[in-house]
């Protein structure tokens, strides 16, 4: 039994020795045979270098590194095509998911789990404000893709045929965690508690995490089309209200210059319509993505010396 360990890494030069030297010795003192595959997206230090030396040293070391930055998703994707393990774990490089945890998973999976999800006891120390957006993502995220995501991660053990079906899916804009809820098959839990970094900082800003956010919204779910009828629903309500009370004072003979009023339903109906257009845009453009059929991301080089593949 193989188990390989996916980590996406942008800009870890620092952490890449720690976690090379941590998960082997782990692994190795438990008996279990693994491979590590490590996925620089796009890293404009010397992330990659710091990759090769290690697979030079370990021959169970692998890594990739794309010809920019593609995002996390395509990482992850990325090392889940490279692996060759019977279960394969995607964590993150700077080891904030503890190790330990990787040998609960494969326990499980060892006991018939498909899907091991990890799920956070607790975020770690984080800024109020990323704490509180994280907080809302995760909400918006569950009733937009009707999953419970509160405290998810990208932390999870799946078994090679939930793999299989993730590689098999056509679309180019993913979300894997909620993709692997998607997916079903059997899963069991467990819990952890978000580890400080040792070297470097998080890479996730509330700008970036609000991006993330919007795009996945939109490449999981069509919750923000309807939001369109219901702004149109609401904007014809307003004018109907609006409608009566001009009417009643019109009879009642108080009627009065309806400038403001005019300027006020315009401003209100101009904003639902140009919500709306934008909502709309977004969808097209994912669309738009989608038809041209570009790879999710582009493999520069790799530690078997193989350059230009993509997927």
């Amino acid at each position: 039994m193989l188990l390989s360990i996916v980590l996406p890494a942008y800009n870890e030069e620092q952490n890449i020795p720690n976690t090379v030297k941590v998960l082997t010795g782990m692994l190795t003192e438990n008996a279990i045979d693994y491979e590590l595959v490590f996925v620089s997206d796009g890293s404009r230090d010397a992330t990659f270098a710091r990759i090769q030396k290690a697979a030079a040293e370990n021959p169970k070391v692998r890594g990739a590194e794309f010809s920019r930055n593609f995002g996390k998703e395509a990482a992850i994707f990325a090392g889940l095509s490279l692996a060759a393990g019977d279960a394969v774990v995607v964590m993150d490089c700077d080891l904030q998911h503890p190790p330990e945890v990787v040998l609960e998973m494969w326990k499980l999976w060892r006991g018939g789990a498909e899907v091991v999800e990890g799920i956070k006891e607790s975020r770690g120390r984080e800024s109020l404000a990323h704490k509180l957006s994280a907080g809302l993502f995760y909400k918006v995220m569950s009733r937009l893709i009707k999953m419970d995501m509160n405290a998810s991660s990208d932390f999870k053990l799946l078994d090679r045929k939930v793999v299989d079906v993730l590689l098999g899916l056509p679309e180019r804009n993913t979300f894997f965690r909620a993709l692997s809820f998607w997916a079903g098959f059997r899963r069991e839990y467990v819990s952890y508690q978000v580890q400080e970094r040792q070297f470097g900082e998080s890479k996730w800003s509330t700008l970036s995490l609000m991006k993330y956010a919007v795009t996945n919204a939109t490449s999981f779910s069509t919750l923000p089309l309807q939001l369109v009828t219901v702004m149109g629903m609401a904007s014809i309500l307003f004018s109907v209200v609006l409608f009566i009370q001009t009417f009643v004072k019109y009879l009642s003979g108080t009627a009065v210059e309806g400038f403001t009023t005019v300027i006020l339903l315009i401003l209100v109906i101009g904003g639902f319509l140009m919500l709306s257009l934008g909502i709309i845009g977004h969808y097209i453009a994912r669309i738009y993505e989608e038809v041209k059929g570009r790879p999710k991301y582009i493999i520069r080089r790799t530690t078997d010396v193989r350059e230009g593949e993509g997927t």
